[in-house]
């Protein structure tokens, strides 16, 4: 929400710019961006889909609390390991398929900072003395859900927790355009 209250101010500002310096020339890419009425509008509206697909995400993730693990797991009725878990929610839900792998996973989406993560994003962990052995997808708040191992369940754990503030491997995202991930049909 505030990626698009930025974008409204910023249009804002150039609007005002533009029409306190005159009028704009036809070569001027930003002025015939700008007086296209429509730009803020589609703007708004890409952000609102990104939104909604990002809560139809995690409540997805959150419907399946309580499966079991099974390692090569990758569905609800038989269990999931953690990066058949992220890879299961992705695709029901954004009609992606992401890699089958967490390494893979990682390799394939857009490395963001900590601080930028938002619901929907894919959070990696170091637990078998190599990197990006663990995935769970973030939820808000500090939380992530994800299959965590042999003899447990899905469920939603806080990032913060000393365990796994000291395995944080990184954040990512699957990029908008999803070209790193395999679109299927709805």
């Amino acid at each position: 929400m505030r990626f698009l209250t930025l974008l409204l101010l910023l249009g804002s500002f150039f609007f005002a710019a533009a029409s306190y310096a005159g009028p704009l020339e036809s070569s001027d890419e930003v002025g015939r961006l700008l007086s296209d009425g429509n730009l803020l509008n589609r703007i708004g509206e890409v952000s609102n889909k990104v939104e909604a697909k990002a809560t139809q995400l995690v409540v997805g993730a959150l419907g399946f609390l309580g499966v079991p693990y099974r390692r090569g797991g990758s569905d609800a009725e038989t269990g999931f390991d953690c990066s058949g878990f992220v890879r299961a929610i992705y695709q029901q839900t954004a009609g992606l398929l992401l890699p089958r792998r967490a390494s893979e996973q990682a390799a394939a989406t857009e490395k963001i900072d900590k601080t930028e993560l938002k619901p929907g994003d894919l959070v990696f962990f170091n637990t078998m003395r190599r990197a990006f052995s663990h995935v769970g997808i973030y939820v808000g708040n500090g939380k992530f859900i994800h299959a965590p191992k042999p003899g447990g369940e899905v469920r939603v754990d806080d990032l913060g927790a000393s365990y796994w503030a000291k395995r944080f491997d990184g954040a990512r995202r699957v990029p908008i355009d999803a070209s790193a991930a395999t679109p299927q049909p709805q």
